[in-house]
């Protein structure tokens, strides 16, 4: 595949992704998911420790400090997906360069 086809694949693949994350995780369920469900189902649930970055910006799929509900959990989504995204582009950089040296 050429270079210019690759990159109009990713940046539509991205555009979409990002499209995704902010339009349709406002979407998603309030209610506990599973492990939390069969904690609360067997009784333990209010056993659970705090979390470490419970106070963290993006706790609790939103982003602190945005009172819309719905605008605060697509922020969190296309920050997940820019983050992912650059956490990945970043590997493929490294694994690629290191190729290069090697050879």
């Amino acid at each position: 595949m050429s270079r210019m086809k690759l990159t109009v694949v990713v940046a539509i693949g991205l555009g979409l992704a990002l499209a995704l994350a902010f339009f349709v995780s406002p979407q998603a369920s309030s209610e506990p998911d599973g492990l939390n469900r069969v904690a609360m189902d067997q009784g333990f649930d209010d056993e659970q420790d705090a979390h470490a970055l419970q106070d963290s910006p993006l706790a609790g799929y939103g982003v602190h400090g945005v009172d819309d509900d719905r605008l605060s959990k697509g922020l969190a989504g296309v920050i997940g997906v820019l983050t992912t995204f650059a956490i990945g582009g970043g590997l493929l950089f490294l694994a690629r360069r290191t190729r290069k040296t090697a050879e």
